[in-house]
């Protein structure tokens, strides 16, 4: 994540002077707060604040004029942390008092900008050399969710990404896939391999029995087709799992 935030808290640094501007004068203290916050990131960059301050710095645009900081504090307090907060479902979001609209809106535009540079990193690259790069897309995009989510990585002939797609959404400890879908898709896009990646939500990333099965489902239909599976990775909280690596494939 800190390369996110040195990448993408500046523009919110500029914009919130003309949001604070628009809506009227605020109290001279917080107004110097403020000021202090955007200095010391600009001087300092992402490591040189704690994940709430960087959190203040978001909430700056959807609340002009009052002080942030304990919704900051709530909020870290709920979630643990700054990317944990950013990915919290938007209902869940909605619990905390003081969350409305303006606050859902750029927590999520936040999101989005995160693992839009993720994938930037990762698309039409090849795959071997960008590997961490796809680790830490990967992890931005789906370590915090609550549910789990099946994606499928397509790749050509010289083992650069061409694709990525989401294929199912599930429960907290299921989503439904089917294997002669992925191996269709990969027929479409002219893919020659492909990569298997799903979440758990729980943070552990063993496999279960019906991962297991699954992937062996879906590596038949990729051998049937002249398609390469390459990998199934398991995301957790903090960690990831390889079949390749762990010797299920």
């Amino acid at each position: 994540m800190t390369a996110f935030k040195e990448q993408i808290l500046p523009f919110l640094l500029d914009e919130a002077t003309v949001a604070e501007t628009a809506t009227g004068k605020q109290p001279s203290y917080i107004k110097d707060h403020r000021q202090r916050l955007r200095a010391r990131f600009m001087a300092g960059g992402a490591d040189a604040m704690p994940d709430y301050e960087l959190l203040e710095l978001v909430l700056f645009r959807a609340i002009p004029r009052r002080d942030v900081k304990p919704l900051a504090r709530d909020l870290m307090d709920r979630f643990g942390d700054f990317n944990r907060v950013i990915s919290a479902p938007e209902a869940r979001l909605r619990d905390i008092s003081g969350v409305g609209d303006a606050v859902v809106v750029e927590l999520k535009v936040i999101e989005a900008a995160a693992q839009r540079l993720a994938r930037a990193k990762v698309l039409q690259r090849h795959i071997v050399s960008s590997w961490d790069a796809l680790i830490d897309y990967c992890h931005t995009a789906m370590a915090h969710r609550e549910t789990e989510q099946f994606r499928v990585l397509y790749l050509d002939r010289k083992n650069v990404l061409i694709a990525d797609e989401e294929q199912g959404k599930g429960t907290v400890d299921h989503v439904p896939v089917y294997p002669r879908e992925v191996a269709k898709r990969a027929l479409e896009l002219n893919a020659s391999a492909l990569i298997l990646v799903h979440n758990h939500p729980s943070g552990d990333p063993t496999p279960s029995t019906s991962d297991i099965e699954m992937t062996e489902q879906i590596a038949k239909a990729c051998d049937a087709l002249g398609l390469t599976l390459h990998d199934h990775l398991i995301i957790g909280k903090s960690a990831e799992l390889s079949f390749r690596s762990e010797g299920y494939l």
